[in-house]
């Protein structure tokens, strides 16, 4: 295969790629983003209603708005609509936010920002983070057995506000030629990274598990086993 061809079929995969990463991981962020999506609605219903209050009380004065007047009110809907729903965007979630975040929307937000991440990970890492939405959302209600005060709740926002976002800046740190290349450890970067979300994937079963058989006392994440990070040469610190 030629450069040029090459390019055009790396350019046609990424944009697939980004196509697909656009979908939701799991029914808890697509729940987020429908709600937001609800208030851009009313948002927009509030400007249309607003200029047609406007519209009807200067026709009321002037007896009538004639032509122009209609045409002005229809572009000020329209792009009241458009603005309406064009912002602001939904913010992404950061590692600080999630770990402040409350026990309802805490799977939800997780899974956005992992939606986030999927672009810069291989596909291996990408069926991970796709399984990872599953056991969030199975975690989710069962959340809401926990008290936000609780030491459970601080071990379950460290899980997603830390170790996980950790392993995967950890490897985003690394220079793409090297991710492939196996370090002392035998292992390369990309393996890693899989390794290390398919533990916090069980990690996270594993909670879900013990906080439905009502063992909170006993929660504990193995945060020395997720504390993956990795220095300039792909190398497992």
């Amino acid at each position: 295969m030629s450069e040029s061809n090459q390019q055009i079929y790396d350019n046609a995969a990424n944009y697939y790629r980004s196509y697909k990463f656009a979908e939701s991981i799991g029914e808890r962020s697509r729940g987020l983003k429908r709600g937001y999506f609800r208030k851009k609605l009313v948002r927009a219903a509030m400007v249309t209603a607003g200029v047609l209050v406007g519209a009807s009380v200067v026709g009321g004065i002037l007896n009538g708005i004639g032509f122009w007047g209609v045409m002005i009110s229809a572009g000020l809907i329209a792009g009241g609509i458009w603005a309406a729903m064009k912002f602001p965007k939904m913010k992404i979630p950061t590692p600080d936010t999630l770990v402040q975040s409350d026990l309802k929307t805490l799977a939800g937000k997780t899974e956005i920002w992992l939606e986030s991440q999927r672009p810069l990970l291989p596909p291996p890492a990408v069926k991970i983070v796709n399984d990872i939405g599953t056991q969030l959302d199975m975690l989710s209600p069962q959340l809401q057995k926990l008290d936000e005060a609780e030491p459970a709740a601080y071990e379950v926002r460290k899980l997603m506000g830390e170790h996980l976002p950790e392993l995967i800046s950890g490897y985003r740190a690394i220079p793409a030629s090297m991710r492939k290349k196996s370090n002392d450890s035998g292992k390369s970067p990309d393996e890693q990274l899989v390794s290390g979300l398919s533990l916090i994937e069980k990690e996270i079963s594993g909670v879900t598990q013990q906080i439905a058989k009502g063992d909170i006392d006993n929660l504990s994440i193995r945060g020395r086993y997720l504390e993956l990070k990795y220095d300039k040469t792909g190398e497992a610190q």
